[in-house]
């Protein structure tokens, strides 16, 4: 089944719950929201994505942070801490270094817990709460563990996370630890860790909230509506492009979603929707693979290796929904190196705004294109950076300068600076 931008809405099937159901993006078959627990289609295992009978346009969001979209969300309101609302960052020195037209930094790093995985975790965890289930799980190279412990704590509700022993960042352990999810370190990478979730969820040992729900993606497709009303409202028009670290492609995926419904709902035209492109690490780079050889799915990268932890992924889940996207959107993919991400960090920080690794990837990304000329210096540009600069303490700390050790006195301090 394509997913086509331009294609038109869909008539509600008979299984549609107050105008909204669930469709498999392979097969086209459809299926009731919350009656059952279900992921995948019964009948050929294809990605589901949540359909509904209304889109609507800018003029019927109301209210600030994820809830505002509550319109165009399968619920009036979800488990909140609250999440969204997130900085658009104008960052002069890096627009300038880059030569495009406009470049704006979405800053994820500003929700509850630091990343953008809080805006599918208000959606997904209430989507737990409707379909009855009462043990939530994840695997995760560290935010999602964090989102999902801190808005399964919220809600009441047992919390199972599982990481690759040795591969997360301590302050992501940490926050899930003071949460209180019950975290097992699994002796593999995050592909494995998914590999056993996904084995527990169809066991109904527990209720599945990593990327392939597809609740999670519709809090997710969120961000791209905060990006389109705030650069239009500062700029008069959209961005041409819109930059960002693909991990499991969620983000991808539901930025996608989140253009192809307003252009249904007549709210954007198709040929105003951004080229979505996605920037992987050198180490991990599946998406990038498939982008550059033409193919309509990824092949599984099982060593991955990158400083950027939370785009250490080989086998991207969404990827069926988010190849179309970047397709689509005549946008692309690019790998950066460990060095390029670092070296963005830094950048980054430069102009006040502090990001873990994955997140600083966009920007590594967006210079690789523009040196390369598929970037040009009349576009408008957002970098979407996707978790906080304390999220990977150590990373931070490696990039930064190194404290200066100096005598207690001040004019030994002030002989120290003159030198």
């Amino acid at each position: 089944m394509s997913l086509d931008l331009t294609a038109a809405a869909e008539d509600p099937p008979h299984e549609a719950t107050d105008g909204a159901w669930l469709t498999c993006i392979e097969c086209g078959e459809t299926f009731a929201p919350f009656a059952a627990v279900r992921y995948t289609c019964d009948d050929c295992g294809g990605l589901l994505e949540v359909r509904y009978a209304d889109h609507p346009g800018f003029d019927d969001f109301e209210g600030r942070g994820v809830w505002r979209y509550s319109a165009a969300l399968p619920f009036e309101e979800g488990v909140t801490l609250p999440e969204g609302d997130t900085p658009l960052h104008r960052v002069p020195r890096l627009e300038d270094e880059i030569g495009v037209n406009a470049l704006r930094i979405k800053h994820e790093g500003m929700n509850p817990t630091g990343s953008f995985k809080d805006r599918g975790m208000t959606v997904g965890v209430r989507a737990a709460q409707a379909v009855g289930v009462d043990r939530l799980a994840c695997a995760s190279t560290g935010n999602t563990s964090a989102a999902l412990s801190a808005y399964g704590s919220r809600a009441g509700m047992e919390t199972l996370v599982l990481l690759p022993a040795g591969k997360v960042a301590a302050g992501k352990v940490a926050q899930a630890s003071l949460h209180g999810a019950r975290i097992l370190e699994v002796d593999g990478n995050f592909d494995a860790c998914l590999d056993i979730v996904q084995d527990l969820a169809d066991r109904g040992e527990a209720y599945l909230l990593n990327s392939l729900n597809p609740f999670r993606l519709e809090g997710q497709k969120t961000i791209g509506l905060e990006i389109l009303e705030a650069f239009e409202a500062d700029y008069g028009r959209l961005p041409d492009r819109i930059v960002l670290p693909v991990g499991n492609a969620g983000n991808t995926a539901a930025l996608y979603k989140c253009f192809r419904e307003l252009v249904q709902a007549d709210a954007i035209d198709p040929d105003d929707v951004p080229k979505l492109t996605g920037v992987q690490a050198e180490g991990a780079a599946p998406m990038v693979e498939a982008v550059e050889n033409g193919w309509d799915h990824v092949e599984r990268w099982d060593e991955v290796e990158t400083r950027a932890t939370a785009i250490r992924i080989g086998n991207p889940v969404n990827a069926p929904k988010a190849l179309p996207g970047i397709r689509q959107t005549g946008g692309t993919a690019v790998a950066v190196s460990d060095e390029e991400i670092t070296d963005a960090q830094r950048t980054l920080a430069g102009e006040g705004v502090g990001v873990e690794p994955a997140s600083a990837a966009s920007v590594a990304g967006l210079r690789k294109l523009r040196d390369r000329g598929v970037v040009d210096d009349e576009e408008d540009v957002v970098c979407l950076t996707t978790g906080h600069l304390l999220k990977d303490p150590e990373a931070a700390a490696a990039a930064g300068r190194e404290p200066e050790p100096v005598p207690n006195d001040t004019d030994a301090v002030l002989d120290h600076l003159a030198d």
